[in-house]
């Protein structure tokens, strides 16, 4: 007689082991030298959480106060807080940690803050600094470790020459240590031409924006211009004449997210990096402004766009939205509104219909720069796309990428009225200049001024009754290049089967979603009022 065999694991010391408590290693922004002894006052004095708590103390009408660190930082989230906690033992102030942001790591993340019902959003680590909608934020960049004298050694190897114009720069953290890097290079090595980047401490003045880390301006340093919307040039000896960026060659501390690093690219004569975590001098090669060029001709003769949403908190973002909606109307092309959290190339894989993306995020680390190839369709930004658009292309050179300069150049596009160019209206043939084929398909809704459709019965103005023609699907009076794509598959998803089988085709009323946030749907929020009175 066999015994059956066992289904189950035996749990012993030889299957499963324990694992030990890991020692974490700080030392890449604490430096090599810390004592672990004294953790505590080394995490407190390098977040500035004296300042955070003195702001705290001075406003007492935040009652509920949301931290954001990065993936890299969160291991130091449960020591924050409790150092923040014991200095306000009579739980005035509920604590929360965002383990996990929606967007960007260099954002504010207004939309998970806004789960717990935030008052104040703590950002830790990097920032973009870019203005957000209306949450009032504290930014403690911190004070990372830098070996200067490894840092002034890879400078003289890159700039040999004591004259060239070099601007110094770095992230948000590690812009503390530019002026003594600059005094040190100035002073003891006698370089004559060198500019520093700096915090523009302004942004403070703005009612929702607190800085808790200071960035003084030594004496006899005057500021010589500015770059981008957050920070200020600086330039020692007393000029005080303007300076221009594409002068001078770039010496960046740290290794920049793509996106930023290509537009630093246009802006600086060459990029010389040192990347305190390598130890090493990067020179490139970096991402390259080719690649833009082919994708904003690929956009010219894209059919369906999909409007790529990577933030909802950077302010700008919806006008931005209704900017490129008015312009992708008006050229007779077909859209679609994508909001998505962090996008990879799976999440966007499953939109085969859409020939290229238009990516609205954050300039620092939240625009995809696509170097290998990775994503299945091209991705641009909204300035680009402006460009593709325009009847008459003039490729500058430039890479804009704040929402207020692209929402700008738009508005120049379009003119006082969101009329079609005559030019555009016609039934001329269009070809893609990548491939130099003939495209049909670049204007999806220009064929609607050739279709006859019967009007809609008010008593089924909630009923989409589609109807299929040369030019593809039109569903309710405009062509849907989704159900044209579907169409047009060997395999429609499950219930293709059926396609032999008479079925109603008007389709299913449309009804009104649930709204609010995974936190209190409206209809929870309902119920408790509901039981509440009960």
């Amino acid at each position: 007689m066999e015994v059956a065999p066992a289904l189950s694991t035996t749990q012993s010391d030889i299957t499963f082991q324990r694992v030990g408590t890991r020692e974490i290693d700080r030392s890449s922004y604490l430096g090599p030298d810390y004592n672990g002894d004294e953790l505590m006052q080394l995490l407190s004095d390098y977040y500035n959480v004296e300042a955070l708590v003195k702001h705290l103390q001075q406003h007492p009408e935040y009652k509920s106060v949301t931290l954001q660190f990065p993936d890299d930082l969160i291991k130091d989230s449960s020591l924050i807080i409790r150092s923040l906690q014991s200095r306000f033992p009579e739980k005035t102030i509920k604590f929360w940690v965002l383990a996990d942001t929606a967007y960007s790591a260099c954002c504010v993340d207004e939309v998970a803050a806004e789960h717990v019902h935030a008052d104040l959003v703590v950002h830790f680590g990097d920032a973009c600094l870019n203005a957000i909608q209306n949450l009032p934020v504290v930014y403690s960049f911190g004070t990372p470790f830098l070996d200067i004298p490894l840092a002034v050694e890879n400078f003289r190897k890159a700039f040999p020459d004591l004259s060239s114009k070099i601007c110094l720069m770095a992230n948000a953290p590690f812009s503390k240590h530019l002026s003594q890097l600059h005094s040190i290079l100035t002073g003891d090595f006698h370089y004559t031409n060198i500019i520093y980047s700096q915090i523009d401490a302004s942004l403070a003045e703005d009612g929702l924006v607190t800085i808790v880390d200071t960035f003084p301006i030594p004496e006899g340093v005057n500021q010589v211009g500015k770059f981008g919307n957050n920070n200020i040039l600086l330039q020692r000896d007393g000029q005080t004449e303007s300076v221009l960026p594409e002068e001078y060659h770039l010496f960046h501390l740290t290794m920049p997210q793509d996106p930023r690093l290509l537009y630093l690219s246009t802006v600086f004569q060459s990029i010389n990096i040192f990347d305190p975590a390598s130890s090493g001098l990067v020179s490139g090669p970096f991402p390259s402004l080719m690649k833009r060029y082919k994708y904003m001709h690929v956009a010219r003769t894209a059919g369906c766009i999909g409007i790529l949403v990577n933030t909802l908190s950077l302010r700008n973002t919806r006008e931005t939205i209704n900017e490129l909606v008015k312009l992708i109307r008006s050229r007779e092309k077909k859209h679609y509104l994508f909001v998505v959290g962090k996008p990879n190339v799976a999440k966007l894989a499953n939109f085969e219909d859409i020939d290229i993306w238009c990516i609205l995020g954050c300039s620092q680390s939240g625009i995809i720069v696509d170097q290998f190839n990775e994503f299945y369709k091209p991705i641009i930004t909204p300035y680009e796309m402006n460009l593709a658009l325009n009847e008459d292309v003039t490729w500058t050179g430039k890479w804009i990428v704040d929402f207020k300069d692209a929402i700008d150049e738009i508005e120049q596009t379009m003119g006082e009225d969101d009329t079609v160019p005559a030019s555009a209206s016609t039934d001329e043939p269009e070809f893609d200049v990548v491939t130099g084929r003939y495209t049909s398909t670049s204007r999806p809704l220009r064929a609607l001024t050739h279709l006859e459709l019967e009007a809609a019965n008010d008593d089924d103005s909630k009923q989409l009754t589609a109807r299929y023609t040369a030019s593809g699907a039109v569903i309710k009076g405009t062509v849907s290049t989704s159900a044209t794509a579907l169409q047009n598959r060997s395999w429609k998803g499950l219930g293709s089967d059926f396609d032999s089988v008479e079925v109603d085709e008007t389709g299913a009323d449309i009804e009104e979603g649930i709204s609010g946030v995974a936190r209190g749907y409206g209809f929870d929020r309902n119920d408790a009022v509901n039981k509440e009175y009960k």
